[in-house]
């Protein structure tokens, strides 16, 4: 029995590996239809972002990351959430007009997304499943390969210059 369940778990392990998130249908912050298929060939940091939040002031870092290495292949993607302490309760217009006005953000930004329960997006789940747990908050980062499968998740409390953040990033792009 034991050896079914090992066997059934290193499956689904390996299944949630192999899952390609640039396959999955999303919004963007304007609600058209698409999907991350356009950043085939880059490294992504997808992050929930939310306004009202102690780590929205991370904005400023992941813009800042953005001018920097966008160039190099990297593409930062906000995806706003209000599950979290329900601090993400604009609409995605007031949201963008926030990022822009707050923290001049030109990186991607989405549609607002569950994270949390039965509703759940399907780009978070395969982001969980991946990464092997729950976001708990909001400022999770997931780092993705150009291939789009997800090599790394980084806690709310790693700032986006943090050296590790940063060492992860410079791997996934060589």
């Amino acid at each position: 029995m034991k050896t079914l369940l090992l066997s059934l778990l290193m499956t689904s392990m390996a299944l949630a590996a192999d899952t390609n998130v640039q396959n999955i249908a999303i919004k963007d912050i304007d609600g058209k239809d698409t999907t991350l298929k356009a950043y085939a060939g880059k490294v992504l940091l997808i992050v929930n972002v939310a306004s009202e939040c102690g780590y929205t002031p991370q904005y400023a870092g992941l813009q800042a990351l953005h001018e920097k290495m966008s160039g190099k292949g990297l593409a930062v993607l906000g995806f706003p959430c209000n599950d979290f302490g329900g601090q993400e309760p604009g609409s995605e217009a007031e949201i963008k007009s926030f990022c822009s006005l707050n923290y001049k953000v030109t990186f991607p930004m989405f549609a607002k997304v569950a994270i949390k329960g039965d509703a759940k997006h399907p780009l978070y789940a395969a982001l969980q499943s991946a990464a092997g747990g729950e976001v708990g908050w909001n400022f999770e980062k997931f780092l993705v390969s150009k291939d789009g499968k997800v090599l790394q998740r980084f806690g709310s409390d790693v700032a986006p210059d943090s050296p590790e953040l940063m060492a992860a990033i410079e791997a996934a792009l060589k």
